[in-house]
């Protein structure tokens, strides 16, 4: 009797014992496979994780503007007149496109978003039109601009079933839903409130308030979702004071509510809270990893990470 007790025993602290261990393990492991979350501070500067260049044999060349659609990550590879795909971890997975007018080809692909079914729509600034692509890089039509309004598309983005648009010669706004019918036009060429001058770069906020980067006037706009004017950002207290903007590129707004806008010409990146006051910035002229040389475009996806086509240095740099 006493041995069975015995046996019972040290059998229930063997079970104790490998559940406590297994417990341990799994707990471990389970913050190793955690996934990236958003920083807590809202003032933490994000840091640099490493780049993404492209084939070996053929390098980015000029990239633009990238978004990450699904698990990929799709930059325009301007100068390669081509879209290059890359799956998380930086390797290049595949590309379409070519040098062209005709359905599938380009002559200045710029800006790149992707709607909720995971079609890829790239704007051609030269040839005047936004193709549609599947995941896969298939040509699947041009976007149906039924009123014929879009010169030169700039940079786009796509949020709530509708896709924001810039015309950069034109210096407008378009705001459409994805069956090409025509909600808002904001915009026109000048230098006052919900004027523009080569507007570049647009995204929305929680709130869908609209963030335009108004490029020849150093600033970004911001409109209600009405297309009203709502305030200027531009590095200065309120937006009214000098700006300390040189050719303001790509925006985009994190998942606390801050703003990033990509400084082209002093080669940095400026954040911003809510209200407007910087928080930081990061970048600065160089070749040396987190440093940048004419950035222009940029994306933030959900879990706050930055992705920044960082132009002569034919990369996109990666920031979280």
């Amino acid at each position: 009797m006493k041995k069975r007790t015995v046996y019972i025993l040290m059998s229930s602290i063997v079970a104790l014992s490998v559940a406590f261990f297994a417990a341990v393990f799994f707990l471990n492991l389970d913050s190793k496979i955690k996934p990236i979350v958003a920083k807590v501070d809202p003032s933490a500067t994000p840091v640099y994780t490493n780049a993404l260049y492209g084939e070996f044999n053929q390098p980015l060349n000029k990239p633009m503007d990238v978004a990450k659609i699904g698990e990929f990550v799709y930059v325009s590879d301007t100068n390669n007149k081509q879209i290059q795909v890359f799956d998380q971890s930086g390797t290049s997975v595949f590309k379409f496109g070519k040098e062209g007018t005709k359905e599938g080809e380009f002559k200045f692909p710029y800006g790149i978003s992707g709607d909720k079914e995971g079609n890829i729509y790239v704007a051609d600034m030269y040839n005047g039109n936004v193709s549609i692509f599947n995941s896969e890089g298939k040509f699947i039509k041009y976007f149906s601009d039924k009123e014929k309004v879009l010169k030169s598309p700039g940079g786009l983005r796509i949020f709530d079933e509708k896709l924001y648009i810039t015309d950069i010669k034109a210096n407008k706004l378009f705001v459409f839903k994805l069956d090409g019918k025509k909600l808002l036009e904001i915009g026109g060429a000048g230098v006052d409130k919900g004027k523009f001058i080569a507007p570049n770069a647009v995204t929305v906020d929680f709130d869908k308030n609209i963030y335009v980067t108004d490029s020849g006037n150093n600033r970004v706009q911001v409109f209600s979702k009405e297309g009203k004017f709502v305030k200027i950002i531009n590095g200065s207290n309120d937006g009214k004071g000098d700006p300390t903007f040189l050719n303001p590129r790509g925006v985009a707004v994190d998942s606390k509510g801050n703003v990033y806008v990509v400084n082209n010409l002093s080669h940095n990146i400026f954040a911003f809270d809510k209200d407007g006051k910087q928080l930081f910035e990061l970048g600065g002229m160089g070749t040396e990893d987190g440093q940048l040389y004419l950035p222009n475009g940029l994306f933030i996806d959900d879990r706050d990470t930055l992705f920044v086509t960082d132009t002569v240095n034919q990369r996109v740099s990666v920031f979280y």
